[in-house]
């Protein structure tokens, strides 16, 4: 029997809408989970998408980047699960291989990948500034105006001298996009949690609050860069403590002066009229003279217990120092070492 004009129409129309079902489930199927990040490539490759970013700033970074081998299925499919209208900022570790599904629910996820931030070797809140947001979306005016903030760091119980004192030297996990209060905030975090137990008896022992020890760290650690000698040079300050004598520590005037380039320390250095100056006035200065590392305040911590009260540096330039109980001893170390720098023509 030949099928009429009428069944044949409804044969063709069955057969096309089959077919266009068939092409848009495959063209679906293909769009969620065939592999369309890093097609080519063998390593991960990092997104950072910043605070205030819209979906056309993410498209634009996948495709300058090269992560995205089909822009068309990605937006596709990040508008049917609704990403396009709700991008949330950080940094992503994009995974090679990945398909146009993980990928949107990996950034809708908001899960970011953390960054290793890491800071030492700082003087001043400028050097500070400057390490900390290397790797962070935030910028060093954004990050120093809170580290100038009064009102905003006295919460915790620091003024302009101490501000610093809360940053640890170590290596921790943020976010790329973590802002500066929330940076802080995590630092006080670990400032606590730094100060645990033991650490706290032994600040009983010594008679120092927290930042008293921060304070007289910083000066051990300008001192001497030999950690097996800090606990010995710890004791001399806490031996002139107290005696309530001068601490009369060189690093203390190069921070008055804010000349770190001074090798050496003259007479003439010795006249600044500044808190700093532990040459004219007695104690501890206001604060620290740069960022202490954890092995110069356990230093503190553990001072060794002995008589000196003075030490120089060794006239072989090893590094480590010659200690004396008295003054006239002290000279003569003095004198081997000042002639060292002459011979050294350090002057």
């Amino acid at each position: 029997m030949i099928p009429d004009k009428k069944t044949k129409r409804y044969l063709i129309a069955v057969i096309a809408v089959t077919v266009l079902m068939t092409s848009m489930t495959f063209y679906f199927y293909q769009a969620f989970f065939s592999p369309n990040a890093l097609t080519d490539k063998e390593e991960p490759a990092l997104l950072k998408i910043p605070r205030g970013a819209t979906f056309k700033t993410v498209s634009d970074s996948l495709t300058k980047n090269e992560i995205i081998h089909d822009i068309v299925t990605f937006s596709f499919v990040a508008k049917v699960r609704g990403y396009q209208d709700d991008v949330k900022p950080g940094l992503y570790e994009i995974r090679p291989k990945m398909s146009n599904k993980d990928l949107v629910a990996l950034l809708s996820s908001g899960r970011q990948t953390p960054v290793r931030l890491t800071f030492n070797n700082i003087r001043t809140k400028e050097d500070l500034a400057e390490k900390v947001t290397r790797n962070l979306e935030m910028d060093q005016a954004e990050f120093k105006s809170l580290l100038t903030d009064s009102t905003y760091y006295s919460k915790f119980d620091l003024k302009e001298e101490t501000v610093m004192s809360i940053f640890i030297p170590n290596t921790y996990e943020v976010y790329w996009n973590v802002t500066p209060e929330g940076l802080f905030d995590r630092m006080h975090k670990e400032y606590e949690k730094f100060w645990n137990e033991e650490r706290t008896a032994k600040l009983t022992q010594l008679n120092l609050d927290r930042k008293e020890v921060s304070t007289l760290a910083s000066i051990v650690q300008a001192e001497t860069q030999m950690s097996d000698e800090r606990p010995r040079v710890a004791g001399v300050y806490l031996n002139r403590l107290r005696m309530n004598m001068p601490l009369q520590a060189d690093p203390t005037l190069v921070f008055a002066l804010q000349d770190f380039s001074i090798k050496r320390v003259l007479n003439v250095h010795k006249e600044i009229d500044s808190p700093y100056n532990t040459y004219k006035y007695t104690g501890l200065p206001p604060g620290p003279i740069n960022l202490p590392d954890i092995s110069s305040i356990d230093a503190v911590l553990a001072a060794e217990d002995h008589k000196y009260i003075y030490f120089c540096a060794k006239d072989d330039f090893s590094g480590y120092h010659a200690f004396a109980t008295n003054y006239n001893e002290h000279l003569q170390n003095a004198r081997r070492y000042q002639q060292a720098l002459n011979r050294a023509k350090i002057y």
